[in-house]
C-alpha cells in the first residue's frame, strides 16, 4: 500500500510541483528504503506509522554512519511524504510533523581562484570539453542544466542562453564573448557528428558516437581536468567559482541571484562569506 502512495506521490511531484527528475528519484529513493525498515519491523500499513516508528528508522540511519547532510536529505523526503498523505486526507495525524533535523555544520563550497580558472581554459582539450567548460564558467550553470540545453536555447547572436533549472523555472543568462567563440567552434564539430550519423537530435551538446552528453561525462571531464592543475574538482565547484568571482568584482547579490536561479537569496549569500573568508587568508598570507 505505501509502495502505491509513494508512487503517487512522485507523479504529484513531477506534474503538480514540477520538481526535476533526478529530485524526483533521489525522493523515491529515500522512501523505499523507509518502506523496506517499515517492513522489517512488520509495518506494512500507513495507517499504522507512529513518530516512534520514524524515529527508530532515523536511528538507523545513524548507526549506519549516515553523514548528518544525508539524514537530512532523508528527513526532509519523509516530512515531504506524509504533508502529502495529511494534506489529502490519507492519514488525521501527520507523525512526521515535529521530527528534528540534525544540526548541519556550517561549509564554504570549493572555489577557484580567477589564475586557476584560467590554468584550465589554458588546458589541451577537445573542442567539445572547451565549449563545455567556458560555458559553465560563463553562466553558472548547474549540470544537468547545461546537458539539457537544447539548439533553439542558445542565441550566440544576442549572447544569452535560455536554461530550466530545479522546479522548472526557466531563466535567462547572458554569456561572454569566449564561450560564445567556444561554442562557434564547437558547433562545426556538431555539424560534422550530424552528417556522418544521419542523425537528428535536438540537444545541443553531443558525443563523437552521436549521443547526447551525460552528466556524468562532464564530471569525469571536469575530474579529469581538475588534477591537471592539482585540484579535486567538480562541475559545481565551476558554478560556485562564477558566482564568487561576479560578487568579488562587485556584483549586486540579487543579480548573482537570478544568474544562479536561486529561489531564495540566502542561498546566494554564502557565496559572500566565501569572499570574505578569501579576503582575510589573502590578508594574512601578506602579513605574516
Amino acid at each position: 500500500m505505501l509502495i502505491h502512495l509513494i508512487s503517487s506521490y512522485c507523479e504529484y511531484l513531477e506534474i503538480e510541483r514540477g520538481l526535476a527528475y533526478n529530485t524526483i528519484l533521489a525522493y523515491r529513493s529515500d522512501l523505499y528504503s523507509l518502506v523496506n525498515f517499515f517492513q522489517s519491523i512488520q509495518i506494512d500499513d500507513y495507517l499504522q506509522v507512529q513518530r516512534i516508528h520514524i524515529n527508530m528508522y532515523i536511528k538507523n540511519l545513524y548507526d549506519k554512519k549516515y553523514t548528518p547532510r544525508s539524514i537530512t536529505r532523508e528527513i526532509a523526503s519523509i516530512k515531504g511524504f506524509f504533508k502529502w498523505l495529511s494534506l489529502n486526507n490519507y492519514i488525521m495525524h501527520n507523525p512526521a510533523l515535529a521530527i528534528e533535523q540534525p544540526k548541519l555544520p556550517k561549509r564554504l563550497p570549493k572555489v577557484l581562484t580567477m589564475k586557476e580558472i584560467t590554468q584550465l581554459l589554458d588546458e589541451n582539450m577537445t573542442v567539445l570539453d572547451k565549449a563545455v567548460l567556458e560555458l559553465l564558467y560563463a553562466a553558472g550553470l548547474r549540470v544537468s542544466e547545461l546537458t539539457d540545453i537544447q539548439l533553439n536555447n542558445i542565441d550566440l547572436n544576442s549572447k544569452y542562453i535560455r536554461c530550466i533549472g530545479k522546479g522548472s523555472k526557466e531563466r535567462i543568462v547572458p554569456i561572454g564573448s569566449k564561450a560564445c567563440s567556444a561554442i562557434k567552434n564547437y558547433f562545426k564539430e556538431r555539424d560534422y557528428i550530424i552528417k556522418k550519423y544521419q542523425i537528428s537530435t535536438k540537444y545541443c551538446f553531443i558525443k563523437e558516437n552521436g549521443k547526447k552528453l551525460t552528466r556524468q561525462d562532464v564530471y569525469n571531464f571536469i575530474n579529469s581536468i581538475g588534477k591537471n592543475i592539482n585540484k579535486d574538482i567538480s562541475p559545481h565547484t565551476i558554478r560556485h567559482s562564477f558566482a564568487t568571482h561576479l560578487l568579488e568584482n562587485g556584483a549586486d547579490l540579487r543579480v548573482v541571484q537570478e544568474l544562479l536561479g536561486h529561489s531564495d537569496v540566502s542561498t546566494t549569500q554564502l557565496y559572500t562569506h566565501i569572499s570574505k573568508k578569501r579576503l582575510k587568508d589573502i590578508y594574512f598570507s601578506i602579513n605574516k
